[in-house]
């Protein structure tokens, strides 16, 4: 029995390993943290490069007044200006909706992640009194997170298929000729 005890406190005073002890408390939240941060900063990246392919596809819309934009040509040119956004032709969904003004209503404050499509173009006829008719125009992008289940990627909005979304929303008003 005195020998066991006598190896117990030598085990106790010997300071061999304390480092490693440290490590193994220590890796896996630096590693989180890590994750975490990857994560935040894809998810950032993507987001700002969704809000700017979506402004400047609208900047297009709005100053190319004579030109006849459909659902899919906005949607390219989101794409493309986005540039980054993987796969962008399938995981980017649209939601175009007219706004009336006289009588608002505003939007709805969830996004459905499929293409909704309306006529992007107001009438080309226009008459004295006759208003331009406001769009409301909202982009989903449906993605992977790299890191899932740690941090950020844990309080992403999800859907059935293991997916997160971001939304970005923008308005315009096409004038006429």
């Amino acid at each position: 029995m005195r020998q066991f005890i006598q190896k117990i406190r030598r085990f106790g005073r010997a300071e061999d390993g304390n480092a490693t002890v440290e490590f193994a408390i220590l890796f896996p939240f630096f590693v989180f943290m890590f994750c975490a941060a990857v994560e935040l900063g894809m998810v950032t990246f993507r987001h700002s490069m969704l809000e700017r392919g979506l402004d400047l596809a609208v900047r297009n819309v709005r100053l190319t007044t004579a030109a006849d934009y459909q659902h899919d040509d906005i949607k390219q040119m989101a794409c493309d200006f986005a540039g980054i956004l993987p796969n962008c032709m399938t995981q980017l969904h649209l939601e175009m909706q007219p706004l009336d003004m006289r009588n608002f209503t505003a939007p709805s404050r969830t996004a459905r992640c499929s293409d909704i499509t309306q006529v992007a173009n107001p009438l080309k006829q226009f008459s004295n009194g006759q208003q331009n008719q406001m769009m409301v125009l909202r982009a989903c992008f449906v993605f992977k997170p790299v890191f899932p289940l740690t941090g950020l990627g844990r309080h992403l909005d999800w859907d059935g298929n293991g997916h997160a979304w971001m939304i970005a929303t923008s308005a315009f008003v096409q004038e006429p000729l």
